[in-house]
């Protein structure tokens, strides 16, 4: 195997096996090993369950979102769409290599860039719309999150939250946004002010697609929601099985706000994030030492078993030389939007 992938592999082994031992060792407490004592693994099957709903519904949005494009994908060839995110977005800075592996696997069932492009941009954009939408309602029905928090406040921030899809729309209409980009990367290099235009070039053709498409894309977006939830639904499956008593809404809510930042994470996949949320958020609501035991349950079961799966795939279509293939084709994209969607 290619000595960079495996090198990369194995630091991520060890980062994982790092963080989670810490994570565990951290949040032990002694009653844990009584919880633990009436684990039911019948739970796990729950939890498999939810993420493999998941992802068929991940699958389902991007057969929807394909169609919108007039392009048609195989089972086949959408299972190693869905999978191979996860394992390149594991193995890059801040998961960018996932939306390229897509794009990849997408260009190899013959969509052109320019489509699969549009078709990934929109499937991210989709679940971040949909978590920032939940937040007003998470925040208005999470009492100890904002507790501390005004009422004033709580309102002025759900409404801030609703209104930015609908402002990022009305100032994709003006000239506003190249203004903002021009001043912003007046004094980068020519090629990071190159590729920001290019990038806010492709959001803008993918809000178009979107607006061309109202019925299709709200089906796609009910996917990506349902597809998002069930996902996040294996805490509370694992949760069941330790026989914890929980508010569903409540950590349904809590998975929300930790999945939205992972959005914005500089690590591999929101390795160390992740866990650092989930303890932080449920230490209040989870029996004491079973915030780490779950949290990594949850980084295991959600991330990185669909991880092994995709890297499976992908070396199998890529080969082990996968990564310099990725790089390759990430400096490619910039010179080949200009083709018509």
């Amino acid at each position: 195997m290619n000595k960079k992938l495996l090198l990369r592999l194995g630091a991520l082994f060890v980062f994982v096996l790092l963080i989670s031992a810490a994570v565990i060792y951290f949040t032990f407490d002694i009653r844990t090993l009584d919880y633990l004592t009436m684990f039911e693994p019948k739970c796990i099957f729950l939890a498999l369950g939810c993420l493999a709903v998941g992802l068929l519904f991940d699958g389902l949005r991007l057969i929807t979102l394909a169609n919108i494009t007039e392009e048609k994908l195989t089972l086949r060839q959408i299972v190693n769409v869905v999978l191979s995110n996860y394992f390149l977005a594991l193995v890059t800075p801040g998961a960018s290599g996932g939306a390229i592996a897509q794009v990849m696997f997408m260009r190899k069932a013959g969509v052109p860039v320019a489509k699969s492009t549009v078709v990934i941009l929109v499937r991210t954009i989709m679940s971040i719309i949909f978590l920032i939408l939940l937040v007003p309602v998470v925040l208005h029905c999470d009492q100890d999150i904002v507790e501390w928090m005004p009422a004033s406040v709580l309102t002025f921030v759900s409404v801030a939250f609703v209104s930015l899809p609908v402002i990022a729309i009305y100032l994709m209409r003006t000239r506003y946004p190249e203004k903002i980009i021009f001043y912003c990367t007046r004094k980068l290099s020519y090629t990071t002010r190159r590729n920001c235009y290019i990038w806010y070039q492709q959001f803008k053709k993918a809000a178009i697609v979107m607006g061309k498409n109202p019925w299709m894309v709200l089906r796609a977006f009910v996917e990506s929601g349902i597809s998002l939830l069930f996902i996040y639904a294996t805490v509370p499956a694992y949760m069941t099985g330790l026989n914890i008593e929980f508010d569903l809404l409540q950590v349904m809510g809590r998975m929300v706000l930790i999945n939205l930042v992972l959005y914005f994470s500089p690590t591999p996949g929101g390795s160390g994030i992740a866990e650092a949320g989930f303890v932080m958020l449920f230490a209040n609501i989870l029996p004491g030492g079973l915030e780490g035991i779950l949290a990594v349950l949850w980084r295991f079961t959600a991330e990185y078993l669909p991880f092994m799966l995709g890297a499976v795939v992908t070396i199998r279509a890529f080969g082990s030389d996968v990564i310099n293939v990725a790089s390759v084709k990430s400096k490619s994209k910039v010179v080949e939007p200009k083709n018509n969607v």
